[in-house]
């Protein structure tokens, strides 16, 4: 199979009709709303993976995806979208407090116009990620003082948040 292609995935949708518009009409077409996500905590060394189900509105955090100054390990990469057969991807914004755009964020997009361009069939979806990496070190805290043993990392837990926070209120921008 070439690089960057995606194996046998069923590419499942579900529909979800378009929101009432501001006249109060319906939007005459429906969206499709993807059935399973891969979310992405852009790292230079390591990049946060999380899958999400549209289903449950969950994520489940992944075994992160080594990288050398931001550039992922793609082999690793096909290997899992392959294994997960995503619907959509998505990748954290991480913008500063103010919502302007961050050092991190601009190699952040350039990661997620790569994965758009290995991956055509995929939409690529950017999803605001502030405070993520704080929350995910609190649930990581809380789940380490009630049960204790080996944990997900901190960049696949923020991409778990990533990842819910979309299917809860899903950013249609899409890259």
């Amino acid at each position: 199979m070439p690089s960057g292609s995606i194996g046998d995935c069923s590419r499942t949708m579900s529909v979800m009709p378009e929101p009432v518009l501001p006249d109060g009409s319906m939007q005459a077409f429906e969206k499709p709303l993807p059935e399973r996500v891969l979310a992405f905590d852009f790292g230079t060394k390591r990049i946060g993976v999380a899958g999400g189900l549209a289903l449950t509105g969950t994520g489940s955090p992944q075994t992160p995806i080594p990288a050398r100054d931001g550039i992922p390990d793609w082999v690793a990469l096909d290997a899992l979208i392959n294994s997960w057969c995503p619907t959509a991807l998505l990748v954290g914004n991480p913008l500063n407090m103010d919502g302007t755009a961050s050092e991190i964020g601009h190699r952040a997009l350039k990661f997620a116009r790569r994965l758009a361009a290995r991956y055509p069939a995929l939409p690529v979806y950017r999803q605001d990620e502030r405070l993520t990496t704080r929350a995910a070190r609190e649930t990581l805290t809380d789940v380490r003082a009630q049960r204790g043993g080996r944990l997900p990392s901190l960049d696949s837990t923020a991409a778990c948040l990533i990842a819910e926070s979309w299917l809860q209120a899903p950013n249609w921008q899409r890259l």
